[in-house]
């Protein structure tokens, strides 16, 4: 399957604070917020939505196509993709911007505050997905992950003008998007990606129910943490998929792009999206155990066993065809 993933490419720096940010908060004077946090561990990471998830299909054993723009300084990092079994020959390079950054400090409860600066990010606007598809010798699927919003809106009208089934992946750029933009990426796509507080902001920002939105889109995921995974679609109850415990201390970043690495793996193919929740409910919690969105290695044996103690043996047999293309 050839998978084409759109969206932002950056490089992370994530610091850890040991308090609490809601000790720093003053009731009152949340309107006149000056803070500073004293963080004790600095970890400089690779990360953009769409290298996230690109990468959890390149270690899947998949071939994605990455599509975005980055600066002069990505000739490291686009190796180390390479080497991940990723395609980056339809990544655009900035002659005049620096790759996209995004600082985040997370809390001794797991909360985070982030600033993401979108730098090169802002030409993935000029990318077009014609010569992509041309290059992949035809494409399987489009996903529109977060990215210059232009270019969200672009990829999303070109992928349905071409005739590829396209997911949505609004995520945080939902914060910067308004009513008839939400709309647009919301024309058809075969999954919508989201948690469950975006959940509600795609309402808030369409002004559709959530029935409505349903009525416009194949399945709507709605990652929720340790809560495991809710699945919705048109005219079927709900189905909750529950998530792969964690073994120790865990680190949020970058597990929803790994969500969607497996899920997007398994789902090829087929409309099982329970069988591709499982598989993304696992990779999730083994991104959750590194630190930075593309520290884990994947072992199959591994992975499989993990899908078997939460969801028994007959998930695990299942799922062993996409195990074991896993790369070494």
């Amino acid at each position: 399957m050839r998978i084409a993933v759109t969206g932002s490419i950056a490089t992370d720096h994530l610091l850890t604070f040991p308090g609490r940010f809601r000790d720093q908060l003053i009731e009152g004077r949340l309107d006149t917020v000056s803070l500073s946090f004293l963080a004790d561990e600095l970890e400089v990471r690779r990360g953009g939505v769409a290298a996230n998830i690109a990468y959890g299909l390149g270690a899947l054993g998949l071939a994605p196509l990455l599509v975005g723009a980055v600066g002069r300084d990505f000739a490291e990092y686009g190796e180390l993709l390479a080497a991940q079994g990723v395609d980056t020959g339809s990544v655009h390079i900035s002659e005049a911007r620096h790759t996209a950054r995004f600082i985040c400090t997370t809390d001794a409860e797991q909360n985070q505050i982030g600033t993401f600066y979108a730098g090169a990010m802002s030409e993935a606007r000029d990318i077009a997905l014609a010569p992509v598809l041309d290059r992949a010798g035809g494409l399987d699927l489009v996903l529109v992950s977060p990215n210059d919003p232009e270019a969200m809106l672009r990829h999303t009208r070109e992928a349905a003008a071409l005739g590829v089934p396209f997911c949505a992946d609004p995520s945080q750029q939902l914060a910067r998007l308004d009513g008839d933009q939400v709309r647009l990426l919301l024309r058809g796509p075969r999954h919508l990606f989201t948690n469950a507080y975006e959940a509600q902001l795609v309402q808030e920002r369409t002004g559709w129910t959530e029935a409505q939105v349903l009525e416009r889109v194949g399945t709507w995921v709605i990652t929720r943490g340790a809560d495991g995974v809710r699945i919705l679609a048109a005219g079927r109850p709900a189905l909750d998929v529950p998530a792969v415990p964690a073994d120790g201390t865990v680190e949020p970043t970058g597990a929803g792009d790994a969500f969607r690495a497996g899920f997007l793996a398994a789902v090829a193919g087929t409309d099982d999206t329970e069988r591709a929740a499982r598989l993304g409910a696992a990779l999730a919690t083994t991104a959750l155990e590194s630190v930075g969105s593309q520290a884990y290695t994947l072992d199959g044996e591994r992975l499989l066993a993990r899908i078997e103690d939460a969801y028994g043996p007959a998930a695990a047999a299942d799922l062993a065809p996409v195990t074991k293309a896993v790369r070494v």
